[in-house]
């Protein structure tokens, strides 16, 4: 059905401005005043709120920009070549007709992570980079990443410049961002221009990778402004931040990708994939390591001496040695390498092979280079990625990204993310007899589900399940670190993800919360629901907000399209800006109908559900019932109820 046939107004819109609610422009400025504040009525009740200067920066995740060809590589024995501007993540046209040159197009060198002489890219720019990765009939809607999203935002009346796209290379480290596409000078800019052109600060949506990438923007900030000014700026430019599906300790399929090949569902072989993951400089930032481990802060103060650069100190804390598996639920790599004996004690250069050794490697020993050093002899990768470990990241001038992420300064931070879903946590490898880069075989998939350990093989597997799982992509004990940002006195709350009355709702007050401790809530489930559990703190640190929401069997690449979560991101940002709020968050208390899409026909009853909230109301072109359920035109009262 057309969009314009079901974006009515919407349900506590004024009558001749509509309603622009979502979580990117609504919003009156702290502290901004009453200047430019609109004011509605809406069957007598009012709704102020100056939500016009607020703007949302997205910032993607990992192989979630398109990229484009940058220069002119002629395919032979293929009708497809590549022309400036071509797409190339992701054609699967030519993927699929000139493999070899699409290579070309997309890998880098993994020491100096330059292009191919033959063939460059470069990310694409705006929104349009990031909606959709291969636009088309067909494989548009299966490569939809943010497109939805930015309906949710149309449908809500948000203006074309208060939605700012920052895409990146992904392929690239994050200091090689800086230094070959100056991004994060470009970041500070787009912050900047924000504040001018809107007249207030931004809204920070990242996904997966993209909090690593605004995690090092942070850091690198601290370079460019002076100490005192430091948290001024962020406050001034950044109103909130939203982590979504953020991978805080790293991501297990990282490691699958450097050592097997991951496809993303693309028509190659996993040798392939493994060959261009691995040219990445981006390879290891999504690499597991350990929460007990840190590395000094350093500046460029400290980082020249008259001797050249210096490195940041490494080091792990006493946890880390008394402590299973660096804190993850079990060790990640277990590889079988082959062993040699002497045969003769005369001559000690003849040597056999003997029976393979099983070596198993953590989080710790994953990124500090011990795994790669232990097969240095039977991988060639091994050495382009000890290269890149202690040069993109070890040695990196401005964060060693490869350490835990304390709260960052900001005012409002919202930490997102899915759950209770079967996770890859663990693998064994072991030799394939095939050649680079086929030459491991993975022979049994270690996983984690709703608070318990298993084997794809299903021998017993020993190691300290959390109290959930992860999102099929990144593993719990990696997406819920940032619990640890909340303070002693933490608010819970348990709600149903879908519209409901409240009598679902489970509510828990100043539950302690016991430092780097995980907090499980003692409350029930239905097991034929899906819920979000919302963690809120806004008391611990004067000023700011903490909130961290998991929401039941959402998957880590589909969460920024779920409706639950665009729901939720528009009523909190709706409840911030109203002056006459009671509480620091917005209610739990009931879920109700928010656009026509939301009401749908309840065949038990014959009518449309949520009668309160929703009409029948039929408009030519309706194929269904569940069509002619539309809102009906007062929704103060609903509004109301989230304050």
């Amino acid at each position: 059905m057309a969009l314009g046939r079901r974006t009515s107004q919407m349900k506590g819109a004024c009558p001749v401005d509509k309603l622009q609610a979502k979580a990117l422009v609504i919003g009156r400025v702290a502290g901004g005043g009453e200047v430019g504040a609109r004011r509605c009525f809406v069957n007598g009740a009012e709704f102020t709120g100056d939500y016009s200067k607020l703007s949302g920066i997205i910032i993607p995740g990992f192989a979630s920009t398109q990229l484009r060809a940058w220069s002119v590589l002629d395919c032979p024995y293929s009708p497809l070549d590549f022309n400036p501007l071509d797409s190339v993540w992701l054609d699967t046209t030519k993927l699929i007709s000139a493999v070899n040159c699409w290579l070309k197009c997309m890998v880098l060198d993994p020491y100096n992570q330059t292009d191919h002489p033959e063939c460059k890219s470069r990310p694409d720019s705006g929104l349009s980079g990031i909606t959709e990765i291969d636009p088309g009939y067909i494989t548009g809607p299966l490569s939809s990443v943010w497109k939805e999203w930015v309906k949710w935002c149309i449908e809500f009346g948000i203006e074309a410049n208060a939605i700012l796209a920052v895409p990146y290379d992904w392929r690239l480290s994050a200091s090689m961002l800086e230094e070959r596409d100056l991004y994060f000078h470009k970041l500070k800019l787009t912050f900047e221009t924000a504040l001018k052109l809107r007249g207030g600060p931004s809204i920070v949506f990242a996904h997966s990778l993209g909090n690593n990438v605004f995690r090092y923007f942070l850091e690198w900030l601290k370079l460019e402004i002076a100490p005192k000014k430091y948290i001024q700026w962020l406050d001034e430019h950044i109103h909130a931040y939203f982590a979504v599906g953020a991978p805080l300790l790293g991501a297990t399929e990282t490691v699958k990708a450097t050592l097997s090949g991951v496809t993303f569902g693309l028509p190659i072989a996993e040798g392939t994939a493994r060959l261009m993951f691995n040219s990445f400089g981006s390879s290891l930032w999504m690499m597991p390591f350990s929460k007990y481990c840190r590395a000094d802060e350093v500046y460029w103060k400290h980082l020249f001496d008259g001797r050249g650069r210096t490195q940041a100190a490494y080091r792990c804390d006493q946890m880390e040695y008394q402590t299973n598996y660096s804190g993850w639920p079990t060790n990640i790599v277990n590889i079988e390498i082959p062993s040699v004996r002497e045969v003769s004690q005369t001559s000690p250069s003849s040597m056999e092979c003997g029976l393979p050794v099983q070596l198993s490697f953590s989080a710790r020993e994953l990124s500090d280079g011990t795994l790669f050093k232990a097969i240095e002899d039977y991988d060639p990768d091994s050495k382009r990625l000890l290269h890149q470990l202690h040069k993109l990241y070890h040695g990196d001038p401005v964060l060693n990204p490869l350490t835990p992420w304390e709260r960052p300064p900001l005012k409002n931070i919202f930490c997102i993310y899915g759950m209770d879903l079967k996770t890859e946590i663990g693998y064994y490898f072991a030799p394939s007899g095939k050649p680079y880069p086929d030459n491991w075989i993975i022979t049994d998939i270690i996983y984690e589900l709703e608070g318990t350990v298993m084997s794809r093989s299903g021998i017993s597997v020993s190691g300290n399940p959390g109290a959930s799982s992860g999102d099929e992509t990144v593993p719990y004990h990696s997406l819920s670190w940032c619990k640890t940002w909340l303070g002693p006195k933490v608010n819970i709350t348990r709600a149903p993800q879908s519209e409901h009355d409240g009598s679902d709702v489970q509510v828990h007050l100043n539950v302690e919360h016991h430092g780097a401790s995980d907090i499980v809530p003692n409350m029930t489930r239905n097991d034929r629901v899906k819920y979000i559990t919302y963690y809120e703190d806004a008391e611990s640190i004067p000023g700011k907000r903490t909130a961290v929401w998991e929401l039941d069997k959402a998957n880590h690449r589909n969460i920024v399209r779920l409706p639950v979560l665009m729901r939720e991101l528009w009523l909190q940002m709706w409840h911030d800006i109203q002056p006459d709020a009671r509480s620091k968050f917005v209610s739990k208390a009931s879920r109700g109908p928010l656009r026509n899409e939301d009401c749908y026909w309840d065949y038990g009853k014959a009518r449309c559900a949520w009668p309160e909230h929703c009409e029948y109301r039929y408009i030519f072109g309706d194929v269904h019932l569940g069509q002619s359920c539309r809102l009906k035109n007062s929704s103060a009262d609903l509004l109301r109820r989230y304050l």
